[in-house]
């Protein structure tokens, strides 16, 4: 089951008109012109680990340069509350995947398009402080001079970076984009903060503008809704409060009414999932097949319904765990 990052991410971020603010800020400016964004599109499917999709969501944009080339926008939303020192490496894992769907669908090509990876980031414990390349994950021997020329036999690999952890709120605001990309920016770097409950009042104008656009009911629905899975009390309280000055009080009433039967039959299908990957530990057990703290860990955590049901029915007649959670 998507988390509340993933699912909040995907409604923002998911339409080119929304997600071209957050490339445009950060891709390099000679990038950005290159671009024939008239043609930037969403592409399907998601590469993450299964693992994973709690605390990473990924998009993938496809563009034509002015030149009529391919381009290939990936983002990865590491919603994680701590830096992963291993995000180059996993990062790479991503871009080999994407790139190993795109020849499936383009056969005939002798070239791969250029892929632009994006690691977008706003965890509450502080800025970005991991390697961006995967050169810098080895370890190589020798004096500086003799590590420079065994970096030249490593893979080389950086990905970009946008820390919104590393960015104050007038900053946010001030980014390019639709209103709702803008206030999205904002709550992902301050919605696990516990300076949020104070900062929402000084978003109210900002808040106006998402509700007097195309779908703004429904848009402030998605942000309310997101604002209580991971804000505090405090914050909750401020935001039913901001929602109230922009959309008045008996609209604010059935909003909280709906998120609160949203909420309760999202934790009921929690339960349901958490439960069916209970069993399949609960069944490798009794058949006497062995599941490791790595194995347990990985298909406890699991949301996915599908892949838990595949994990169930491999659960009942294979003799390893691999064999279970193994792809395909």
């Amino acid at each position: 089951m998507p988390g509340p990052h993933d699912l909040f991410v995907r409604f923002t971020l998911g339409q080119p008109e929304r997600a071209v603010a957050e490339l445009r800020a950060a891709l390099p400016p000679d990038v950005v012109s290159r671009v024939d964004w008239s043609t930037l599109r969403r592409e399907p499917g998601s590469v993450v680990d299964p693992e994973l999709r709690e605390t990473q969501s990924d998009l993938l944009f496809s563009a034509r340069l002015l030149g009529g080339q391919h381009l290939l926008l990936y983002i990865l939303l590491e919603h994680q509350s701590s830096v992963d020192r291993w995000m180059a490496l996993r990062m790479l894992r991503y871009v080999v995947r994407q790139l190993e769907h795109w020849r499936e669908e383009h056969p005939e090509s002798q070239l791969l398009p250029v892929i632009v990876p994006l690691v977008m980031y706003h965890g509450p414990e502080g800025a970005w402080t991991a390697p961006r390349r995967v050169e810098e994950l080895f370890e190589l021997p020798g004096d500086a001079e003799a590590r420079e020329r065994w970096r030249t036999l490593v893979p080389r690999f950086e990905f970009l970076l946008d820390d919104l952890t590393a960015e104050r709120a007038e900053g946010l605001m001030a980014r390019p984009g639709p209103p709702l990309t803008r206030l999205a920016f904002l709550l992902l770097r301050y919605g696990r903060s516990e300076e949020l409950s104070q900062l929402l009042a000084s978003w109210t104008a900002l808040f106006v503008e998402v509700y007097a656009a195309p779908n703004g009911l429904d848009n402030l629905h998605v942000v309310i809704r997101y604002l209580f899975q991971v804000g505090n009390e405090a914050a909750r309280e401020a935001a039913r409060a901001v929602l109230r000055s922009v959309a008045g009080a008996q609209r604010t009433e059935e909003m909280m009414m709906t998120i609160g039967e949203e909420l309760i039959e999202q934790g009921r299908q929690k339960g349901i999932l958490e439960g069916r990957a209970e069993d399949i530990v609960r069944i490798l057990t009794v058949r006497g097949v062995h599941v490791d703290d790595t194995a347990r860990q990985l298909i406890l955590t699991c949301r996915d319904p599908a892949l838990l049901n595949r994990w169930f029915e491999r659960a009942l007649t294979s003799s390893t765990v691999s064999d279970v959670t193994a792809e395909g």
